[in-house]
């Protein structure tokens, strides 16, 4: 075994279970097959997933077999790790179209060619009642219920379909089918990674090693990123979209997103970084590197520079004023309606105001046009706000 190799998978991996088990795959000394599952919920693939393609690359690059796997059948269950309510499923039509896009996407990032792309509807549509019944046999309702989410919601009344259940059952069953040796996965997918190991047990293979990885926030800085609170950034956006989005994060988010999702800074360099700022220097100039560095891997070196001059341009032609009014907003929440904090922050004097600007495309966020009404802003933010061409606010969230 390569203590290299050890310590990239360790590297950035919030959770291996077990260490041991992992030490003695490696030993083996041959390929180990590396299971991924995503569900497609939505066309576009976003940085949030790129978290786990990052480490999958590295598995790739040790000589390791990498599976992406596609969870059409399990998508149109729907997952309900985190959720409070029951999450409404996908159609078939729905999912079939959001997991066309999701191989020229992935192939961004992984090398397609040493890539096995599977989908599992393709031995899950074939379960008859009886075997989904045995594989049902094989987990308790009481089992289910030490899953935070589920556990908080059968004490708090709230509803938890039968579905449900069997969606982490059929996760793991993904994993005896393709017997894994690893699979990769967000920290909320801890119960449905070890479900996994409890099936291969079951089933007399030998368990996989789950790791987990860190959740990337979504732009409000608040919750993960995803497709479905639209907090997101998706890899295949436009380049100058893909760049004004990680422009406007806050300058505290900015640091989370070196850390899980730039390849070419190290921690020392994010450390030098923090320091910088600490004695005076602008952390735009930082973001502007950040920025630059995501749009490259997803577009390329041209199109990264036209995106800056683009956001700069955007700034000039937006005639911010040198003199700009300071104003620090407190709080009582994590977020701040957009609505709201226009508002509070004397730039209109209603919210339907503020809402009209919104619809009308008057409204500006650090000169990035906004369009979502229900847009939530994060405490702990600094951007400059403005409305049409004389109204602007350097507001600060606190």
């Amino acid at each position: 075994m390569k203590t290299d190799a050890l310590e990239i998978i360790q590297r950035g991996s919030e959770e291996i279970l077990v260490v041991d088990e992992l030490k003695e795959k490696l030993k083996q000394g041959r390929p180990l097959r590396i299971k991924a599952g995503f569900d497609p919920t939505a066309p576009d693939l976003h940085l949030g997933h790129t978290v786990l393609i990052n480490k999958m690359c590295q598995l790739q690059a040790l000589g390791h077999e990498i599976v992406f796997l596609i969870g059409d059948f399990t998508g149109m269950i729907g997952d309900p790790s985190g959720k409070n309510a029951t999450r409404p499923p996908l159609t078939e039509q729905e999912v079939h179209v959001n997991a066309k896009t999701y191989h020229d996407q992935f192939s961004k990032l992984l090398d397609s060619k040493k890539t096995k792309l599977c989908f599992n509807s393709a031995w899950l549509a074939k379960l008859s009642i009886t075997e989904l019944m045995k594989l049902a046999a094989s987990y308790t309702v009481a089992r289910m219920l030490e899953r935070d989410d589920f556990h908080k919601r059968y004490h708090n009344h709230q509803a938890i379909a039968l579905h449900e259940f069997l969606y982490p059952l059929l996760q793991g069953y993904d994993s005896v089918v393709l017997k894994t040796d690893i699979e990769l996965g967000g920290s909320d997918q801890k119960f449905n990674l070890l479900m996994g190991r409890e099936l291969q047990k079951h089933f007399q293979q030998p368990p996989q090693v789950v790791i987990t990885m860190p959740l990337l926030e979504g732009l409000d800085g608040i919750q993960k990123m995803s497709k479905s609170l639209n907090n997101y950034i998706g890899i295949n956006e436009p380049a100058t979209e893909m760049f004004g989005k990680i422009m406007s994060i806050s300058d505290k988010l900015m640091w989370r997103y070196f850390e899980l999702l730039s390849l070419n800074k190290t921690g020392w360099d994010i450390k030098q970084m923090q320091e910088k700022t600490e004695h005076g220097e602008n952390p735009r100039h930082f973001k502007v590197e950040l920025a630059l560095e995501i749009v490259q891997r997803f577009h390329d070196k041209i199109s990264a520079q036209n995106a800056l001059e683009a956001f700069e341009r955007r700034f000039k032609e937006g005639a911010t004023p040198i003199d700009i009014q300071a104003i620090t907003l407190h709080i009582d929440a994590e977020t701040i309606a957009i609505a709201n904090l226009l508002k509070q922050a004397g730039l209109v004097t209603s919210t339907s105001e503020a809402l009209r600007a919104i619809t009308g495309g008057a409204v500006k966020i650090d000169a990035v046009k906004i369009e979502d009404k229900k847009l939530m802003i994060a405490s702990g933010t600094t951007h400059v706000y403005q409305i049409g061409k004389r109204r602007f606010a350097k507001v600060t969230v606190l």
